[in-house]
């Protein structure tokens, strides 16, 4: 466990919550077997169709709005109920929902932004689990504009806690040097 950012806020590093090989089988197996979408975004009078692929999967059929974008939870799948205990277990939280993100190589990240929609428990944990390519992941005060940055290994764990998205923004930014896939999945929790 290692402390990245302890003020407005905490982010804590969990390294080999899984295993590389659970790790590998998760990831081949959540590539297959998930319905991934693609979100559709206007901007400036423009429709954008966004690279990553989504899915969103919760205790009950929650709703959930980010980028004016609804989505209803769908049901646990196995596999996911068991990587959502073993980080529960590992992190001492616990989670009722699940926004997965797959990124199929480099060429495709996340721009800056906060977790902080409406439907999000207000200074709620969110696990970051991470299976598939190492990627840098970052963050920049909303003040100061310091710059965290952190290497997210196949199999670990960054909690973000506390007032983190109210005083943090973070990416995932592009590397045209990554040419293998990366799934994360983002435990939090709802406010039904």
């Amino acid at each position: 466990m290692i402390q990245i950012i302890n003020k407005n806020g905490v982010a804590i590093y969990h390294p080999g919550v899984l295993s590389i090989d659970t790790a590998n089988q998760y990831l081949t197996e959540l590539q297959k077997s998930i319905s991934w979408e693609q979100d559709v975004i206007r901007l400036f009078g423009k429709t954008f169709i966004t690279q990553r692929r989504v899915a969103w999967f919760g205790d009950e059929p929650y709703e959930y709005k980010y980028s004016k974008i609804g989505r209803v939870a769908k049901p646990w799948t196995n596999s996911l109920r068991y990587i959502k205990e073993v980080v529960e277990s590992n992190c001492d939280e616990t989670f009722n929902s699940c926004l997965l993100n797959l990124y199929r190589d480099g060429n495709e990240g996340m721009g800056w932004h906060a977790d902080n929609e409406k439907e999000l428990k207000l200074n709620g944990t969110i696990a970051s689990v991470s299976l598939g390519a190492e990627r840098k992941f970052s963050f920049k005060h909303k003040v100061s504009q310091e710059v965290v940055d952190i290497n997210l290994e196949n199999g670990s764990a960054l909690l973000m806690k506390g007032e983190i998205q109210q005083f943090w923004k973070h990416c995932l930014p592009k590397s045209k040097k990554i040419s293998k896939p990366r799934v994360n999945l983002t435990f939090r929790n709802i406010e039904a």
